[in-house]
């Protein structure tokens, strides 16, 4: 199992520890940096400036929102970084939620999968650099009507590497099979190793549909797991439990939250419903509260080194083949010795 650098996305400004957490991340071997984007800070330009001071990691994306840039810029911007970095970049897509994609990109957001489907095969004829003429549900390179002066073009920039490899964010059952069926690997969210074999099954569907692009031989799973090393266990929960409300209570509305669903089919149910009501009501505080230990340790590491290490082989016996370790550097210290 390889590590990564989770440096996800800005909250009201920077993260002044950035650099330093780079830098130690790739002296202590890890394999990838991952930046991330909501609707504030964006993953590409941050995931350049700090790339720039690094000569080996992979440079990761988790993710770019499909909403925020066509099929085509967001091509552009993985051909110009790679070619930057000598061929270091992973590009990971999601299709976010309804929220952010009516509310922050003004864009539409029926069916999910079909235009993550669209939007990877034009990601792919961009990488191919192949003239992109494409007439989908959701996408038509070039537009029809207007002018009438659209032509199929390729990209002037020859690719490094015409098959840069695509991650596919997803999380529920539908998502994840897609992802086993068109890309190059699967990044989720929320994943717990009690869980693996829901996931196996996922996957499987995916890679058995004609035309898989992998097999799970070749398949990428890249987790991100959020660790935090103190003698106190519940302490070391509490500096996760809000971000846990956050997404559970208030990433999505009422009954369209994905977020939600993957801690619910955990067997959650009654508590996310706890999270979401008082998150929703303004209640902050509260919906933190109402996050139970063993949700936390489900999906992260929290605790003393010893309990950190003994939880840590049902990871390495997992599907996941990165880990990407959100914490400071002790925690990165810490799971750099565990993993070897």
């Amino acid at each position: 199992m390889r590590l990564g650098l989770a440096l996800g996305y800005w909250g009201a400004g920077p993260d002044p520890t950035a650099a330093e957490r780079v830098a130690a991340a790739e002296d202590l071997g890890f394999d990838s940096i991952w930046t991330a984007e909501a609707y504030g800070s964006d993953a590409l330009t941050p995931l350049a400036w700090l790339g720039a001071r690094t000569s080996r990691v992979r440079l990761g994306t988790s993710v770019v929102q499909m909403s925020a840039r066509t099929p085509t810029a967001t091509a552009m911007a993985a051909l110009t970084l790679d070619h930057l970095s000598g061929g270091r970049v992973v590009l990971g897509i999601g299709a976010s939620g309804p929220q952010v994609v009516e509310g922050w990109y003004g864009q539409p957001y029926p069916k999910p999968l079909a235009r993550t489907r669209e939007y990877v095969q034009i990601l792919r004829s961009a990488f191919a650099r192949e003239r992109v003429e494409f007439a989908g549900e959701h996408y038509a390179i070039p537009r029809p009507g207007g002018a009438g002066l659209g032509k199929p073009l390729r990209s002037t920039v020859h690719p490094l590497r015409s098959d840069l490899p695509i991650l596919l964010a997803a999380e529920g059952p539908k998502n994840v099979a897609l992802a086993a069926e068109i890309a190059d690997g699967w990044q989720p969210l929320f994943y717990a190793p009690r869980h693996d074999a829901f996931y196996r099954d996922c996957l499987t569907e995916g890679f058995a549909r004609e035309g898989a692009r992998r097999t799970a031989d070749d398949f990428e799973v890249v987790c991100m797991v959020q660790v935090v090393v103190d003698e106190d266990v519940d302490a070391a929960a509490d500096r996760l439990r809000p971000m846990l409300a956050l997404y559970i209570g208030g990433m999505g509305a009422k009954g369209v939250n994905f977020h939600y669903d993957v801690f619910a089919r955990m067997g959650y149910e009654d508590e996310c419903a706890r999270i979401q009501e008082s998150y929703l009501a303004g209640r902050k505080d509260e919906a933190a509260a109402a996050v139970p230990l063993s949700m936390v340790e489900q999906i992260a590491l929290v605790g003393p080194r010893g309990k950190i290490a003994e939880e840590l082989e049902s990871w390495r016996s997992s599907l996941v083949t990165t880990m990407v370790v959100g914490g400071g550097r002790a925690e990165l210290e810490v799971v750099a010795e565990l993993v070897g």
